[in-house]
Formats: structure tokens, sequence, C-alpha cells
């Protein structure tokens, strides 16, 4: 190497070094900035072809070094909608275009981010702080079906009542209940008697008889139910011991235990007062408890009115063994649900770790109204930063893979920026040396080159 190539391969290290303080003031300057990935700086030798006995070190060149795979640290805040990444992943989002007629629109194609400081605008869209909206899949919160891709809009209308279509119900009944129903109880004609033993009768009690039906049954649920309109209704119910478990003389097998199931026509007359009507079905048991028939899961309850409210066939699901007799002298409810609900209006909105955007509203209700795109990619190093923290697709990332793969999302937290001070501050420190030291070697080679002149003159 002579004077000359020492001066150019100086001049090389400096603009690396130049190159590296550059990346390092850009760490540091986005030391705050979330979901920030810093940049850091390689080294690569470019050494000319010669024989291995004459063969120089050669000058320098520096490249960047991505770090879109490492994490920041996840802190929480009191934003409903901020959400973290905690494993690998990017958010899908979409730039803002301009507007049209009053309306947002939006570059085509998708971005990538790890920024998740999002917040609703006046327009219900989901919106970091770099001005990108967060994609998804858009659902009905009436029916949780997709209705579309793209920028995730909350709606602020109210959601309409679903009226009642099932009931889940578990419970167990006493073998040997405090009261039973050993006397006749009639239907509205005053002759059909209303209790099932097996053979399927039913019917309506009379208000006259309904003292009779209380005295000779145990206080089952008491349901809140709702109709096509979304107006609630209290139905309660009342369950009645009308057969026992006995084995007959000359019969070889037992008699199943036999209940009946009753709700009443008004919640507002009083039980003593009210008609009742028999569910339609003779739950029969064994001797060891369980339910023996109906063979199903689940019944149909047919044209309930109450109150002169029409909720119609409902479907009264128990599931498997979800029915038992146990022993004692009262009902023992496990469990209770029905699907129906009264219109609400939303009060706020908050993102589960499955990546759903959840709307609480003011009947109680919590929907999911969108599912967010979490995209990972083979090689996500390979990404081409954007501005605004974004990130482009190209052929080193790999194509996106949807889905949150192990990752899960963690609601009202934001990932900070990956970037250490401390050592961003120790980078800068070598790199100042080392800048320093590439000009030492011109200031030498310059001086050598004076001397070469000198000896001329």
């Amino acid at each position: 190497m002579d004077v000359f190539t020492a001066l150019q391969t100086a001049v090389s290290g400096m603009k690396a070094q130049g190159f590296s303080l550059e990346n390092i003031s850009g760490n540091i300057a986005n030391s705050q900035t979330t979901g920030f990935k810093r940049v850091d700086t390689s080294f690569v030798d470019l050494v000319a072809e010669q024989a291995p006995s004459r063969q120089v070190s050669g000058s320098v060149r520096a490249n960047s070094v991505l770090t879109n795979s490492v994490q920041g640290n996840i802190i929480a805040t009191e934003i409903p909608t901020n959400i973290a990444l905690n494993g690998p992943g990017f958010f899908a989002v979409q730039a803002g275009a301009g507007s049209i007629n009053g309306q947002t629109a939006f570059t085509p194609g998708n971005l990538y981010t790890r920024r998740g400081d999002f917040k609703q605008d006046n327009e219900g869209y989901l919106r970091n702080g770099g001005g990108a909206y967060l994609t998804g899949t858009s659902l009905d919160p009436a029916t949780g079906l997709a209705t579309g891709e793209g920028p995730i809009q909350i709606s602020t209308l109210p959601v309409l009542g679903k009226p009642t279509s099932t009931i889940e119900y578990s419970t167990s009944l006493p073998q040997t209940p405090a009261a039973k129903l050993t006397g006749a109880v009639f239907s509205a004609d005053s002759k059909t008697p209303i209790i099932l033993d097996g053979t399927g009768q039913t019917g309506t009690v009379a208000a006259g008889d309904a003292s009779t039906l209380i005295n000779g049954s145990l206080e089952g649920p008491i349901l809140q139910l709702y109709s096509s309109s979304g107006q609630p209704v209290t139905v309660n119910t009342r369950w009645a011991k009308v057969q026992d478990a006995t084995a007959q003389v000359g019969e070889t097998a037992a008699k199943p235990a036999v209940w009946n199931l009753y709700y009443a026509n008004s919640s507002t007359a009083g039980q003593t007062s009210s008609q009742w009507t028999n569910a339609g079905t003779a739950f029969q048991f064994d001797t060891t408890g369980k339910l023996t028939s109906p063979a199903t899961n689940s019944i149909s309850i047919p044209n309930i009115t109450v109150n002169n409210v029409a909720l119609g066939n409902i479907t009264m699901s128990y599931g498997a063994g979800g029915l038992t007799t146990t022993n004692g002298n009262t009902i023992t409810p496990n469990y209770f649900r029905q699907d129906g609900f009264t219109s609400g209006t939303l009060k706020g909105i908050s993102v589960s770790e499955s990546g759903e955007v959840v709307g609480s509203y003011t009947n109680g209700n919590t929907i999911a109204l969108a599912r967010i795109n979490v995209v990972q990619f083979a090689n996500p190093d390979g990404l081409k930063a954007d501005s605004s923290g974004n990130y482009r697709q190209t052929l080193d990332s790999g194509v996106p893979l949807t889905g949150l793969n192990g990752t899960t999302i963690e609601g009202q937290n934001i990932e900070q920026s990956n970037t250490d001070i401390a050592s961003e501050f120790s980078k800068m420190i070598v790199t100042q040396q080392a800048y320093s030291a590439n000009t030492k070697v011109i200031s030498t080679a310059q001086d050598m080159m004076s001397s070469l002149i000198n000896i001329i003159r």
C-alpha cells in the first residue's frame, strides 16, 4: 500500500465511521419512539486482489443491520386501544390518502408496523401515532359474521336487541324433594290433568289450581329472557316430581322417577294468581339419578308467552349429564345462560389476547367487533423501513404469513423502542475514536508526501 492508497483508505474509514455515527444518532433520537427498531452498523473490508505476500488490509464499507426481530420492552398505558405484540409479528396497516366526500381514503396495499399506540379517531378508525390505520376483519355485532376486510372502523350505532332462542341450563334435582305433586292439577278446561307421567300430556294449569302446583313443586330458576324487540321478560319456573322410581308387583323393571317443568304465564300477577304452562316433556331418571328420557341433550319449549309477550319456541339445552337427580330435598342449580339481549349503546372498546376488538355495551354485553390482522415474515430483518415506523415487504423478507402463531396481543400496552442508550453511548465513543484515528492517518500521509516533495526541492 502506498501513501496515496493510505489516504483513500483513511477517507473510506472516515465515511464508514460517519455512517455509523449517523445510525447511532438516529437510534438515540428515536429512543422514545413507540415500536422503533434500532439500526446497527456492520463493517466490511474491501480488499483488492493481490498475491498473498502482497495482500493489504484494504479499505472499509459500512452497512446497516436491522433489528426488526428484536423486541422492545412492553409497558402498560391507560388507553384500552393501545396494543403491543408479545412475540414476533407485525400489525398490518394502511396509510391514508386524503379525503373523498368527507371520508378518509386509503392507499392500496398493506404496510407493516410494531407501533401499536392506536386510538380511535373521529371517524371510528384505529390510527396510531405515525398516522397508520389498523386493518383487520370487521364483524357484524348481531351475527358475529365477517362483513369485510380493511381498516377497522368501530361503529357507535346501538346494537339491536336479540330474542332468546336458546337456554343453556344445568341442575341437580333432589331424589326426595321437600314437596311432591300428588294431587290432580287441571288445565284451563278443568278436565285434563296437567302432569306428565311419560305419556307426553301437556297444557296450562288454571290460576285457580296454581296453589296446588306451587305447594307440590320446587322453585326453579327465574329466567330473564328477551322478545324479538329486545324487551326483557322475567319467567318464573317450577319443578314438580310427579312419579317416584319404584318397582311394581309383577314388573321386572322399576318405574322411572318423572319430573315436570312449568313456567308462569305472568310475572306480574304473582305465582299463586298466574296460570302455569307445562313445558311438555316428561324428564325420566333411573335409580342412579341419570336422565334416561328424553334421549336428546335438549328440548324445545313451544310458544312461550309471558305477560302477553310472545317469546316463541325456545330450546332448552342441558347437554350430557346436565340434568341429574341426587340425594337431598332441594334443587342445586349448576349453570344457566341464554343468548338474547336488549338493545344497547357502545360505552367502550378493548382488545383481547387473541386479537379481537371487543365492544362493551350498556346492555351488559361484550361483543367482538373486529379481528386484528397480524402477520409474520420468514426474515423480518429483510423488510424495508418506511417513514413513521412502517415497513414494506421485499424479496428478502418473504411473503407475509397471517396469524399470531404463538404471539400474544397485549391490550392497553405499547412496545417501546429497542434502543439501549448506554449501548449507543459506548458505540458512539468507539466511533469517535476510530474517526479521529482515521484523521491521524491522513495527517501522517500528508507529512510523508510533504517530505517527498521537499526531497525534490
